[in-house]
């Protein structure tokens, strides 16, 4: 893969993030593939708010280093589930989320996938996560341009937190 010089971008007003991709990436989620509900999916604050109203935190939250994320739990399929398998407690038989599809709502984390955040020298950074490369079946499918929407990948709720690092997983 060629480097590519990183850019800033708008996404919001007053809002920029150095994205350190390739510009001409697209995105489109395909079916049957879930592999970003394998992950554990960390909750912000205003995650657990949103969540709390649409879900028991008691029953589908768990605490991993003093941080909230959302529980993975056994499912009983051979797809859509982890090596372990394990899938987001959301995840349903079907391969879809129900938060997303039922509640018309999704976590902070699920609309980032599948870009890496992190904060650098006070500036918010984007990347392809490296293991999308391997997993991410949407990657160049479509005509989606990911640069062209990043609104629908960052909600501005990152741009508020003191540590929106994409790596922390459960």
């Amino acid at each position: 893969m060629s480097e590519v010089s990183p850019r800033r971008v708008e996404v919001y007003p007053g809002r920029e993030v150095v994205v350190e991709f390739d510009p001409d990436l697209t995105f489109e989620c395909v079916d049957d593939c879930t592999w970003c509900c394998h992950h554990g999916v960390l909750l912000y604050d205003r995650d657990l708010l949103e969540l709390a109203q649409r879900a028991n935190l008691a029953e589908t939250t768990t605490d991993f280093r003093g941080e909230k994320f959302v529980t993975r739990e056994a499912k009983d399929r051979d797809d859509h589930v982890a090596e372990d398998d394990h899938a987001c407690a959301f995840l349903r038989e079907d391969g879809l989320c129900s938060l997303h599809l039922e509640e018309g709502w999704k976590p902070t984390r699920c609309s980032v996938f599948p870009l890496a955040v992190w904060l650098e020298n006070g500036d918010l950074h984007v990347d392809i996560r490296e293991s999308a490369h391997d997993h991410c079946e949407g990657l160049n499918v479509s005509d989606r341009s990911v640069v062209d929407n990043l609104e629908a990948f960052l909600p501005e709720l990152l741009w508020e937190l003191e540590n929106p690092d994409s790596d922390r997983e459960l």
